[in-house]
């Protein structure tokens, strides 16, 4: 679940903006809509714990995100949230299998080799793990960063424009997957997206309108 009331951020130099209220539940799916520029990526990270708000609180899964400082909140990011970002941030210098094992030390945790083995093979990666990112396909690249993002079975899958450079049959592949990854690990899955593709894909899903940040300061 995630709940947020009164969200308000600032960027240095910047006035502060509001951002809107949110009530998803457990295992419910959010879109998160609107042009770009009008918040969607900075209310992923503050549900993410990435950025802190200047007001407001966000719950994510149980925990007030603003209520850990520090260390723990890198911890418990690791731990609970799957984090799908517009750069996947797939390290060419390290495999497939390797770059998966990051989410482990991210955790503090031990690298589960089963558990790493069955997340690329649920994932259809399991004949590319020994390749690099540069190897990849544009659809097998976004595989292999969700498989990251949910190898440690988290509880709320956030995803920034996740399509937005996919053609339609790659959209309605990655679609498919996440939407079957989180129903499989009963995740919360969110979506930042201006892409009517995955609008039209996911009809029932709750969905969020952002407005651009001028017409809300011109309110």
């Amino acid at each position: 679940m995630i709940e947020s009331r009164g969200l308000r951020c600032a960027y240095p130099g910047s006035d502060p903006f509001s951002l809107p209220d949110v009530d998803v539940a457990q295992g419910g799916t959010l879109l998160l809509r609107g042009p770009s520029g009008s918040g969607k990526s900075t209310w992923l990270a503050l549900a993410a714990g990435l950025l802190t708000p200047s007001a407001g609180e966000i719950v994510v899964a149980g925990q007030s995100v603003g209520a850990l400082g520090g260390a723990a909140r890198d911890a418990w990011r690791a731990r609970h949230i799957g984090f799908l970002p517009q750069r996947l941030h797939l390290s060419e210098a390290l495999t497939v299998a390797d770059n998966l094992a990051l989410a482990f030390y991210a955790a503090g945790l031990p690298v589960d080799q089963a558990a790493l083995a069955r997340t690329l093979d649920t994932l259809g990666l399991k004949e590319l793990a020994r390749r690099r990112p540069s190897q990849l396909s544009g659809g097998q690249a976004q595989r292999a960063a969700l498989a990251r993002a949910v190898l440690l079975r988290p509880k709320v899958i956030l995803a920034d424009e996740p399509t937005a450079s996919l053609d339609d049959d790659t959209c309605a592949n990655a679609l498919a997957l996440l939407r079957q990854t989180a129903d499989t690990l009963e995740a919360t899955l969110v979506m930042a997206t201006h892409d009517a593709r995955v609008c039209q894909a996911l009809p029932h899903a709750q969905a969020l309108v952002f407005e651009a940040l001028s017409a809300r300061s011109a309110a």
